[in-house]
């Protein structure tokens, strides 16, 4: 600071040293003239480098920053450094700002920042897919002006948020979203919203296999208990009778313990840790034991037939791809009528093996089709029960295929049969050479 002085004030020594020097040759009226002109000239200077300054300041930008000479260049270079260091400021704070961003953006979550009056001031592109919103325009609008579902409203102003609300957006209606508000920075909150719409359709599924399972087991355990009832109630009961209660109650223990083993078998199907053992598989002795079953199901009531026009030996584990062709034969002699026709294939398509199932049954109609492989579901309930099916044998088939990156096809036509094929990738295959 003192040097500051020193150099402001050095012209001014100068001067007043020079005009004394005038005053002492000539007279006090040159010494003041000269002092007066002197003053003038570093006024003029000062006022010029002021402008300069105020010029610069309209756009502060370092590499623009004037030149001067005298205390004026230490000004600027200090203006220099002041602007510069601010500017990697703002740079750092404009990428830590783009990194939170980022890092926003790719929550799975979406996040909406409110002010105290419910105005949106940000949200990631995960909340504008949530609800709609537009970044050019929704931006400082009211949330409840966009959002105008009464459950959301009325969580918004309740603001009891201890626990989230599960809503439906008006515009994605086949979505569930769980919504949480979060108070933040005194006067702010975090809306956070999260698509639950996948385990809202797994805890479904979950709620309808408990029901299924527990439809499908009472009503043979009802049958069994009734049984058990009248053998209990009537002991001078015919033998004949006897014998006939006993053979229905055996027939629908033999239907509970085939849901149990398809259950058994599906729950290890879809166990991650139970990995698949493969090896290399005669697939033509494999589907003469399949037609062979399939001729002691039928009992010679259908035409079976097996075409075998692609290479045998595939890499698989036999027991799956076994429970999966008799799966697929099975349920092609359950609903086929009797002097139908069955017949089996393994061919190649493109390079991929096929097999397929092609049969003369009633068929089904095309809104079904997308669902055949859900658990129990029946095209015809009571059919299905007649038949001894258990409503798990495509769900078993479907899972069979993906642990062997197989496909399940289906074409069928109501009253003009179906074809069921299990598509293998090529890769599968193992040279008959070896």
């Amino acid at each position: 600071m003192p040097d500051f002085w020193f150099r402001l004030s050095l012209p001014v020594f100068f001067s007043a040293l020079f005009a004394l020097l005038l005053w002492g040759l000539f007279s006090g009226i040159y010494a003041l003239w000269f002092m007066l002109l002197m003053l003038l000239v570093l006024m003029v200077r000062h006022a010029r480098q002021l402008h300069k300054l105020g010029e610069w300041l309209n756009d502060a930008r370092p590499e623009t920053i004037p030149e001067a000479g005298g205390i004026w260049d230490d000004v600027f270079s200090q203006l220099y450094r002041m602007v510069k260091k601010h500017l990697q400021t703002k740079q750092k704070l404009a990428e830590e700002l783009q990194h939170m961003e980022q890092a926003t953006a790719a929550l799975p979550e979406g996040v909406v920042i409110l002010n105290d009056m419910n105005r949106i001031e940000w949200f990631n592109p995960i909340a504008q897919q949530h609800f709609y919103l537009d970044a050019e325009h929704d931006v400082m609008q009211d949330i409840t002006y966009l959002v105008r579902q009464p459950e959301f409203i009325s969580y918004l102003h309740e603001s009891d948020f201890s626990k989230p609300l599960m809503m439906r957006p008006a515009r994605h209606e086949d979505m569930v979203l769980s919504i949480k508000l979060i108070p933040y920075g005194g006067d702010k909150q975090l809306l956070i919203s999260r698509d639950i719409t996948q385990f809202e359709r797994v805890e479904g599924m979950r709620r309808d296999f408990v029901a299924n399972v527990s439809h499908e087991l009472r009503t043979p355990l009802t049958v069994v208990n009734g049984f058990v009832e009248n053998l209990l109630d009537l002991p001078d009961l015919s033998q004949d009778s006897a014998q006939r209660l006993l053979q229905l109650m055996a027939e629908q223990t033999k239907r509970m313990e085939h849901l149990v083993a398809d259950l058994l078998t599906l729950s290890r199907l879809e166990n991650n840790q139970n990995p698949l053992h493969e090896e290399a598989i005669d697939i033509g002795a494999l589907l003469n034991e399949v037609i062979q079953g399939g001729r002691l199901i039928s009992g010679g009531k259908h035409d079976l037939a097996l075409e075998v026009k692609a290479r045998k030996t595939m890499l698989g584990n036999p027991e799956e791809l076994r429970s999966a062709f008799d799966n697929l034969l099975i349920n092609a002699i359950r609903y086929t009528p009797e002097g139908g026709s069955i017949l089996l294939r393994w061919f190649e398509r493109a390079g991929q093996q096929v097999y397929s199932v092609v049969d003369s049954g009633i068929g089904i109609s095309t809104q079904h089709i997308p669902r055949l492989t859900e658990r129990f579901y029946r095209v015809d309930s009571s059919r299905s029960r007649e038949t001894g099916g258990t409503g798990l044998g495509l769900a078993i088939v479907k899972h069979i295929a993906m642990r062997h990156q197989a496909k399940l096809e289906i074409i069928s036509e109501e009253g003009h049969g179906s074809t069921f094929s299990l598509v293998f990738p090529a890769r599968r295959l193992v040279s008959e050479n070896k």
